[in-house]
């Protein structure tokens, strides 16, 4: 690798640690906690995990581990384990972030897999696995939800993802492509990215706070194939990927980011969103999709591709069929303008506004942090075990706010914001 490159991924170390994490002397780190995936940090980053540790404990970290994964043994697992283990798990995985997380340690996740790695595998058992992880999962996106911590999303190219996003581009040049790829749209090719970062984070917070003195109770989406109307609970927040966690430490909780967001009413979203980008899950595509809605609920999902597992997805639980997150994102990202499908949710969902199926955020209303299932139920909120974001926006996409009074108000057309901050 060239020096150039060696400079540009210790400077992508220096990101996740200061601006990622914002991670505090004292603190504890656990690299490779899974949330929305079985995501460990693969064994073939680490150089960059090994870069990560070091700026850990340079500044000031008392203890760092990592969970990390080999993927081939994912795919000895499909070839030899007994059919009916597929629903068991690991529990200590999750004690271990549990624990880190409740005691106000550091968590970095890295989501990075390959996305056709297990497309030849026995799709029920494939489903099998990924229903067991979410459910094994609910206590740490109970972290997750509440900011219990710091915590932070990071990617870095690995084997087999990269052909899938490259395959025009010569082999032997994929891996350099797909780096230079992701130093662009993380903001690392500045001279600063720190100050870089902190730029763009006031930015996106700027836009949060315009849209929390607004106060709108509902949004008008319309586009192509799209006219629909998301209603906004009381004492719902905008955020953007920059937060605070309990414990007082703001953290940018994914690199890359472009997003603003909150929660919609559970049962008041009504019309039809016509999906302008594939959804992406377990090695299979939803691809020219459109759902209906009625008092929040989908009423209705077809697909060109992929519906059955539409289908699936809709059908995990009670809340898989209702919001938990709407995001706003403007065309002009430099994700969108890339022109890439990354076959990853971390990148894609910041090319586009978009919604999510399933869980919401409690931290998207006041004081939400604290709120119990039942409370934040009452308010609105949607409880699932799935948050499947599914990507809608365009360069064609108008979004109007409107008002309690009924008052309508522009807040993007063709795709970018018209408001000044």
């Amino acid at each position: 690798m060239s020096s150039e490159f060696e400079k540009n991924l210790d400077k992508y170390a220096e990101v996740i640690i200061k601006v990622g994490l914002n991670l505090q002397p004292g603190q504890r780190l656990l690299i490779g906690a899974p949330i929305f995936s079985v995501n460990y940090a693969p064994i073939e980053l680490a150089p960059l995990v090994r870069l990560i540790v070091a700026k850990a404990y340079k500044l000031g970290a008392r203890f760092v581990d990592v969970m990390w994964v080999d993927y081939q043994l994912q795919l000895l697992r499909y070839k030899y384990a007994p059919k009916d283990s597929f629903d068991e798990f690991p529990s200590w995985r999750t004690n271990l972030v549990v624990d880190m997380g409740n005691s106000g340690d550091a968590i970095l996740v890295i989501y990075a897999e390959n996305p056709d790695l297990l497309i030849n595998e026995d799709s029920e058992l494939v489903n099998i696995t990924q229903q067991t992880f979410f459910k094994h999962m609910a206590p740490i996106m109970d972290l997750v939800v509440q900011n219990k911590t710091n915590w932070a999303v990071i990617t870095a190219p690995i084997d087999g993802w990269i052909d899938k996003v490259f395959p025009d581009i010569s082999p032997d040049k994929r891996k350099d492509k797909f780096w230079n790829t992701i130093f662009h749209i993380c903001r690392i090719k500045h001279k600063d990215p720190v100050s870089a970062w902190q730029d763009h984070v006031n930015q996106l917070a700027s836009r949060c706070n315009y849209l929390n003195q607004k106060e709108y109770k509902s949004l008008k989406f319309t586009a192509t194939g799209t006219n629909l109307t998301i209603g906004l609970p009381k004492e719902h927040i905008w955020h953007s990927g920059f937060m605070t966690s309990q414990n007082g430490i703001n953290f940018a909780a994914n690199i890359p980011t472009e997003e603003v967001f909150t929660i919609p009413h559970k049962d008041k979203t009504e019309g039809v969103v016509k999906g302008t980008k594939p959804i992406y899950y377990s090695g299979s595509l939803v691809e020219d999709y459109t759902l209906t809605f009625s008092e929040g609920k989908i009423i209705e999902a077809v697909a060109k591709k992929g519906e059955d597992l539409l289908h699936n997805l809709i059908e995990t639980d009670e809340g898989a069929g209702y919001l938990g997150e709407i995001a706003l994102v403007p065309h002009s990202s430099p994700i969108s303008q890339s022109g890439l499908l990354f076959y990853n949710i971390l990148i894609d969902e910041n090319a586009s506004n978009h919604i999510a199926l399933g869980r919401g955020y409690k931290f998207s209303f006041k004081g939400g942090e604290t709120l119990s299932d039942e409370e934040f139920t009452a308010l609105g909120g949607n409880t699932s075990f799935i948050h499947i974001d599914c990507m809608f926006g365009s360069n064609e996409m108008n979004v109007d706010g409107i008002l309690k009074d009924g008052t309508i108000e522009p807040i993007m057309r063709e795709g970018e914001w018209v408001f000044e901050v």
